[in-house]
């Protein structure tokens, strides 16, 4: 199944594979074996299907009846552990059986027995009948023809739905499907009919996968094949919305576009997933607090040293959280500067990765260390080169705006080792370090600052 962008710039939506959609109807039903008879200490969240401690060949015996039947028993082997047995492909399998507020076998936990014993026969009926299939999900993936690929040809839209094909191995034509099965448009076909701003520079953005219970049924957007199970049955970014299989989320590029109904906020919010979320450059925090400041705060007195009204700056972080780059942080509402100036500072100290990463952190520590001049500009350079994009933009954009406050040093009283001091800390931490460690590095946070906002023409 190949889906292809055509010379009219058309969208075609993808096409559904469905043949292990198709397993899943056939996957055995549970069939609960019930104890007659009442037993002892059986546990409050077990019901009739627990039989107490009665061997394997007692319970193969019980389960003969039909697949997907099951029971519990505690073990003989093990007093006061619990086992689930369950009839699969003509023979019993016992699995070790645990309870934490939910049941489970493995990694999935589950409110009942009955949904635990639904999703696994559904996996085992999958994974035997089609372990050949699944091994070869991800080649010739659909992704790479419908993801960010196609944003640069400008696709048009096209209202289509996505139609599920009858693709199987071996040519084997599975029955009709019954039922609505049309898919609403997913965030693969919503990704590639977006267009690009050409102003706007392509960052590199890794997927923020976290497992995910899709309700209804779901496809693979990185390889079109069905997501199966009854919970946990993929990932989904949760920064976009991509929805993939778990093994088909570690050959997906690292092209994460974020969708502004994935992302709640603005302060705490990773750099690079906030400025792809807006599609902007860099954080419109930045851009709007540096701004004010340029246009009524250059000539105040101890300006980033100086600290607002600790409630006021929270209500500016609220402000951006809440209206984003309709927040008014203007002089009609806050006229005191240091109150924007904290605003800024307390954005780089809330984000999750620094502003200078952890993993370049130690390159710039080193730089620092160095005595002579060239060599330490020479290494800050390289140092930058580790930086993500936009994290190097952000950076590049705050040093010229901090050398043009060192600019009017003579009212604000603020030079670049002043602002060192300040931002040092603010804009890069340790990454694990010991405490004592981290407080030596203090002064080389604050001297890598210092040079970038002297040099800031020549490294940027």
């Amino acid at each position: 199944m190949a889906l292809n962008v055509f010379d009219n710039d058309e969208y075609r939506p993808p096409v559904w594979k469905s043949y292990l959609y198709q397993l899943q109807q056939e996957a055995p039903h549970p069939r609960r074996v019930t104890c007659t008879c009442e037993v002892d200490n059986r546990k409050k969240y077990y019901g009739r299907e627990y039989h107490g401690m009665i061997s394997r060949e007692e319970a193969d015996q019980l389960l003969s009846v039909a697949e997907g039947s099951y029971l519990i028993r505690e073990s003989q082997r093990q007093p006061g552990t619990y086992t689930l047995a369950l009839r699969f492909g003509n023979q019993t399998r016992n699995f070790r059986l645990y309870y934490d507020g939910k049941h489970f076998v493995g990694e999935k936990r589950f409110e009942s027995i009955h949904d635990l014993v639904t999703d696994g026969l559904i996996t085992l009926y999958i994974e035997t009948k089609a372990a050949e299939y699944i091994a070869k999900m991800t080649i010739n993936p659909i992704y790479e023809h419908v993801g960010y690929t196609t944003l640069n040809r400008e696709p048009a839209l096209k209202k289509h739905v996505p139609v599920l094909s009858k693709d199987v191995p071996d040519g084997k034509e599975p029955p009709g499907e019954e039922g609505n099965l049309e898919q609403r448009l997913t965030s693969l076909v919503r990704r590639a009919t977006l267009k690009e701003n050409d102003r706007t520079p392509k960052y590199e953005k890794v997927h923020n996968f976290k497992v995910h219970t899709f309700r209804g049924p779901h496809w693979c957007e990185y390889c079109a094949n069905f997501m199966w199970g009854l919970i946990a049955q993929g990932v989904k970014c949760a920064d976009c919305g991509l929805n993939v299989h778990k093994q088909c989320s570690k050959m997906v590029p690292n092209d994460c576009k974020p969708d502004l109904k994935h992302v709640k906020k603005v302060y705490s919010c990773d750099l690079t997933t906030l400025v792809k979320a807006h599609n902007t450059k860099r954080p419109m925090v930045v851009d709007m607090c540096i701004r004010e400041i340029e246009s009524r705060g250059l000539k105040s007195e101890g300006l980033y040293r100086i600290s607002g009204f600790s409630d006021l700056i929270e209500d500016v972080k609220l402000a951006f959280d809440r209206d984003g780059e309709k927040a008014d942080i203007s002089v009609n509402v806050y006229e005191d500067i240091n109150i924007i100036t904290g605003a800024l500072k307390l954005y780089f100290r809330d984000l999750p990765i620094p502003v200078i990463t952890y993993d370049a952190y130690p390159r710039f520590i080193e730089a620092a260390k160095l005595t002579d001049p060239d060599e330490r500009l020479e290494a800050l350079h390289e140092a930058l080169k580790l930086l993500p994009p936009a994290h190097c933009e952000t950076l590049r954009y705050l040093m010229a705006h901090l050398k043009r406050v060192t600019q009017n040093e003579k009212d604000n009283l603020m030079n670049a080792e002043n602002l060192g001091i300040v931002f040092g800390p603010t804009l890069m931490r340790a990454p694990d370090l010991d405490a004592m460690t981290a407080l030596n590095d203090i002064r080389y946070q604050r001297q890598v600052v210092e040079s970038l906002i002297k040099n800031e023409d020549i490294l940027f």
